[in-house]
């Protein structure tokens, strides 16, 4: 999962450095917006066959890789 992941932020980043650390706030470094989101949603939906709605999270929840992860260990997602 964590691989796969990686490889959506990577791509939605167009930042190989998302990779280097997984507790990076991807807010504060620029990394994600409000529009990055929502393609985020869409391509971990596609990617882990889960359902994501925009108003089920809040932005803090979407900061990290590993608390992104987290919400996908929630949904079941291994």
């Amino acid at each position: 999962m964590e691989e796969k992941l990686l490889d959506i932020m990577e791509e939605i980043c167009d930042d190989g450095a998302v990779r280097e650390d997984l507790d990076l706030d991807l807010f504060e470094e620029g990394f994600l917006d409000s529009l990055a989101i929502a393609e985020l949603l869409i391509e971990i939906e596609d990617a882990f066959h889960v359902t994501l709605s925009p108003t089920e999270y809040d932005k803090e929840e979407f900061s990290t890789i590993h608390k992104i992860e987290q919400i996908l260990i929630g949904k079941g997602v291994k």
